[in-house]
């Protein structure tokens, strides 16, 4: 490995530990560090490859980091990377996962916690805002978002979101797209490798198939049903790590009860005072919903690393599939057409996740008031998100 690709690997190191705020901040360091400081590739580079991880579901962060690493030093420097970016939030927060169920004491735990979790619900609210704000520019969009929220509420089912995500992409992209493009297509679908399609599509089929055929008492089940449930949500997932929240939460709260809300709420919130990628949350996740069903540590960390690898399996694997022949694919209107209607849909996913999130609270106006709090910290000041989250674990232990 030559002098470039290990001070490359070296600055990826540094950005680890140093990547708060989520894909818009980090986009901003990645501009100043990578391109402006280092020059490893030019802006438009770094514009292009951001704007493909929009396209594309999966982690943005990872894949527009992995991306910048496959145009350094190719596919090896690019895995490297991944590692790099992923392990160390991620192995924090199986450590959170497996204290959680060690605590002694957990009557004081949710003491400490109490501020916390309102907290990470005004944390999902600003998401929300956010993303309404800068997606919902149509009269389209806005009829989409809030179908997506009304039908969520009433299905409250995992399944619902495939659909709907799938509708709100058909419905954008047939909108918005004039008839033409054929040739382009044509150019574009002949550089793909139908095999490397089916191997993408047949390792989801193929864990489902398995969870399904496995006895539900044999200890390897829960982890193969986990592994499912990650990868199929990795492929769903559009715009990063807000829109986990709304899916993660109805699958494994909601409808499989693998944890409860305060569970949930206080593993977010950690993750939300972490640098790194927001889907590092998922090691929380996995590592919980094995520790629930008694798996002790060993399954817990096993819970852990199913959910690191599913979640980013997909995204990993269509960053460096497409990478290579994106100069075609963003020629094509109906493709990134379809990606406002998919937008659209993940505003009123993560809007149910918000009423979701916030419905334990009950006639506590205290939580509703440290909720709307954070909401006005985080969009009218420069606190940062990290900052709120350890107020509140002081509060909680000062009161």
């Amino acid at each position: 490995m030559n002098k470039r690709k290990l001070l490359f690997l070296r600055d990826v190191t540094l950005y680890t530990f140093t990547a708060f705020g989520g894909p818009q901040a980090h986009i901003a360091v990645l501009l100043r560090e990578f391109v402006e400081k280092r020059r490893y590739i030019t802006e438009s580079e770094l514009m292009e490859l951001s704007a493909l991880s929009q396209l594309l579901p999966g982690p943005s962060s990872t894949q527009t980091l992995v991306g910048i690493a496959w145009k350094v030093g190719g596919l090896r420097l690019a895995i490297l990377t991944f590692f790099i970016w992923i392990l160390p939030s991620a192995t924090i927060m199986c450590l959170a996962a497996v204290s959680y169920k060690m605590f002694a004491d957990r009557a004081k735990f949710a003491e400490v916690l109490r501020f916390v979790q309102p907290i990470a619900v005004g944390i999902v609210a600003y998401a929300t805002y956010t993303f309404a704000n800068k997606f919902l520019k149509s009269r389209v969009s806005t009829m989409l978002a809030i179908g997506s929220l009304i039908a969520t509420l009433i299905l409250h089912n995992a399944y619902a979101f495939p659909i709907l995500i799938m509708l709100g992409g058909i419905i954008s992209s047939a909108l918005e797209t004039q008839p033409k493009e054929n040739e382009l297509r044509v150019k574009l679908f002949s550089n793909v490798n139908p095999k490397k399609v089916m191997y993408f599509i047949g390792i989801l089929l193929f864990f489902a198939a398995l969870g399904a055929v496995v006895n539900q008492t044999s200890p390897f089940s829960l982890p193969i049903r986990l592994f499912e449930n990650f990868y199929r949500n990795g492929i769903l997932i559009f715009g990063g790590g807000q829109v986990l929240v709304p899916l993660m939460y109805t699958e494994f709260v909601e409808v499989k009860h693998y944890l409860t809300n305060s569970e949930f709420l206080s593993g977010y919130a950690l993750q939300q005072a972490l640098p790194g990628p927001t889907f590092s949350f998922t090691s929380f996740l996995g590592g919980m919903s094995m520790g629930n069903k008694g798996a002790g540590i060993v399954g817990q960390i096993t819970g852990s690393l199913v959910a690191v690898i599913g979640i980013n399996a997909p995204g990993l694997i269509l960053i460096l599939f497409i990478v290579p022949f994106w100069n075609d694919l963003k020629k094509i209107t109906r493709i990134k057409n379809s990606l406002s209607g998919i937008n659209a849909v993940a505003v009123g996913f993560m809007a149910t996740a918000l009423i979701l999130l916030a419905r334990p609270f009950g006639l506590n106006w205290l939580a509703y008031l440290i909720m709307i709090a954070t909401f006005l910290l985080l969009n009218f000041t420069k606190i940062k998100t990290p900052v709120i989250i350890i107020i509140g674990i002081v509060l909680g232990l000062v009161f």
